[in-house]
C-alpha cells in the first residue's frame, strides 16, 4: 500500500502543475494549457505500457537501456505480490511529470501537434533511458544492482539520486530548455507585455501548494520503489523503514520551507537595492518552495536536517541566479521550469554527494558492507567516489537529454510545426484550436 499511496500523491502533483500553469498564462490560453496537463497523463500512460517501462525497467544487458516488460505482458506482472504493476504505477506518475515540466516552459506558442510528438518521445524514448541508467536493475549509473561486488557499481557507488532531481527533474528542465530555446520568445515576452490575468496569483500559489504536498509521496514513496523494492521486497507494505521515511519526509519539508524563505529574503534584497525601494514578490516564495524541494529530492534520504537547510538556501540562489541569467540571454521560461527543474534538480545531485552522511547511506542504500566509507558524502568523510559518480550522472543527462531534444526539437521547427502562426499566437489558441468564440474569464 506504501507506494500505492505514494503514487497517488504523485498523480495529484499533475493537478499542481496544472494549476501552476493555468496561473501563469493569458485568459486566451486556458484551455489549451489544461488540455496539455491532462493529455500529460493520458498520453503518457499509453506511451508508458507500451514502449516506456520496458525501456525503463526491463532487463537491460547492455546497461544502457531496457528490453522486457513491454505492454505489462511479463511473467513478473502475474507473480501475486503486485511489485511489478505497483513499480509501472509509480514509475508512470514519474514519467508524466517530466512531460509536464516541458508544456510549462513553451506554454502559449507551441503547436499541439509539436507537443503531442514531444510528449511521446520523451515518456516512450528518451526519459526511460535516464531512468535505466540511474536506477534500473543492471544501469550503468545505479546503485540498485543487487550485486555485493562493489567492482558492479560505477566508481563503486553509483549515483545518490534517490527520488529523482537528475533523473526526473533535469531531464525535465533540459528538455525544457531545448524546447523554449527553439520555439523561440513569445511576443508579449519580447515586448515586455506579458499579461498574467487577475486571479493568476491565485492559481499559481494552490499549484505550489498542491506540489508540495505531493511531493511527499514522490520522495517518501521512493523509499519502497528504491531501497525496499530492490533489495528483495514482495509485498506493496513498507516494513521496518518507518524511520527512514519519516526522515524523508522531514528534510523534504525543510528543504521547501528553507528554500521558500531564502528565495524571498534574497530576491526582495536585489530588488528593493535595484529599484529603489522594499518589494516583496509572492513568485519568490512560490517557486523557492519548489526549487527547495528539487534541491533536495535526490539526497532526501542521506542527509541530515540541517543539511536539507543549507541546500534549501543554496537552491534558492541558484534557481534566482539562473532565472535571471535566462531572460539575460532571451529565452521565454513562463513558468521557470528551466531553473527550478533544470538548474536545481542538477545542484540537487551535486548536494547529495556532498552532504549525506555515513549512517544516513548505509540506511539509505547499503549496496555492499563498507560501501558508506567510499560513497557518502565528501563533507562527512565519503572517498569522493559519489561526487565523481554525480558529476558523470549529470554530464550523461545533459548531453543524452539536450542532444535528443535537439535533434527533436530542430526537425519540428525546421517542418515548421513547432510554433503556431503570429495570427494564432495574438488570438490565443482557446479560439484557434479549441472552439472558444471570445475570452472568457474561469472565474
Amino acid at each position: 500500500m506504501w507506494l500505492l499511496i505514494g503514487m497517488l500523491l504523485v498523480f495529484l502533483m499533475q493537478t499542481g502543475f496544472a494549476m501552476l500553469e493555468v496561473g501563469s498564462v493569458d485568459v486566451k490560453n486556458t484551455r489549451n494549457i489544461l488540455l496539455k496537463n491532462v493529455l500529460d497523463a493520458s498520453i503518457g500512460a499509453i506511451i508508458w505500457w507500451l514502449l516506456g517501462f520496458g525501456f525503463a525497467m526491463g532487463d537491460a544487458p547492455s546497461r544502457f537501456i531496457g528490453g522486457s516488460n513491454f505492454g505489462l505482458m511479463a511473467e513478473d506482472f502475474e507473480d501475486g505480490s503486485g511489485y511489478a504493476y505497483g513499480s509501472w504505477l509509480f514509475q508512470w506518475a514519474f514519467a508524466a511529470t517530466t512531460a509536464t515540466i516541458v508544456s510549462g516552459a513553451v506554454a502559449e506558442r507551441v503547436t499541439l501537434t509539436a507537443y503531442i510528438v514531444y510528449s511521446c518521445c520523451l515518456i516512450g524514448f528518451i526519459y526511460p533511458v535516464v531512468v535505466q541508467m540511474g536506477w534500473g536493475g543492471n544501469g550503468f549509473f545505479s546503485p540498485w544492482l543487487g550485486s555485493d561486488d562493489k567492482k558492479d557499481y560505477f566508481m563503486e557507488c553509483g549515483v545518490v539520486d534517490f527520488a529523482g532531481s537528475g533523473v526526473v527533474h533535469m531531464t525535465g528542465g533540459v528538455a525544457a530548455f531545448v524546447g523554449a530555446f527553439f520555439v523561440g520568445p513569445r511576443k508579449s515576452f519580447v515586448e515586455g507585455t506579458i499579461n498574467t490575468p487577475v486571479y493568476g496569483p491565485v492559481f499559481q500559489t494552490l499549484g505550489t501548494l498542491i506540489l508540495w504536498f505531493g511531493w511527499y509521496g514522490f520522495n517518501g514513496g521512493s523509499i519502497w520503489f528504491g531501497w525496499y523494492g530492490f533489495n528483495g521486497g514482495s509485498t506493496l507494505y513498507i516494513v521496518g523503514y518507518g524511520q527512514l521515511a519519516a526522515k524523508v519526509m522531514v528534510t523534504t519539508t525543510i528543504s521547501a520551507a528553507t528554500g521558500a524563505l531564502a528565495t524571498l529574503t534574497i530576491g526582495s534584497i536585489f530588488d528593493t537595492l535595484s529599484e529603489g525601494k522594499t518589494v516583496v514578490k509572492l513568485e519568490y516564495a512560490n517557486n523557492g518552495v519548489l526549487a527547495g524541494l528539487v534541491g533536495v529530492t535526490a539526497g532526501c534520504a542521506v542527509v541530515e536536517p540541517y543539511g536539507a537547510c543549507i541546500i534549501g538556501v543554496g537552491a534558492a540562489l541558484v534557481y534566482l541566479s539562473s532565472s535571471k541569467l535566462l531572460k539575460m540571454i532571451g529565452v521565454d521560461d513562463v513558468v521557470d521550469a528551466v531553473p527550478v527543474h533544470g538548474f536545481c534538480g542538477c545542484y540537487g545531485v551535486i548536494m547529495a554527494a556532498l552532504f549525506g552522511t555515513k549512517s544516513n547511506y548505509a540506511a539509505a542504500y547499503g549496496i555492499y558492507d563498507g560501501a558508506e566509507d567510499t560513497c557518502a558524502g565528501l563533507f562527512y568523510g565519503g572517498a569522493g567516489n559519489g561526487l565523481g559518480a554525480a558529476i558523470c550522472f549529470v554530464l550523461f543527462v545533459l548531453v543524452w537529454t539536450g542532444g535528443l531534444c535537439t535533434l527533436m526539437f530542430g526537425s519540428l521547427k525546421a517542418m515548421d510545426l513547432l510554433r503556431v502562426t503570429a495570427e494564432v499566437e495574438e488570438e490565443g489558441m482557446d479560439s484557434s484550436e479549441h472552439g472558444v468564440t471570445k475570452k472568457t474569464n474561469p472565474l
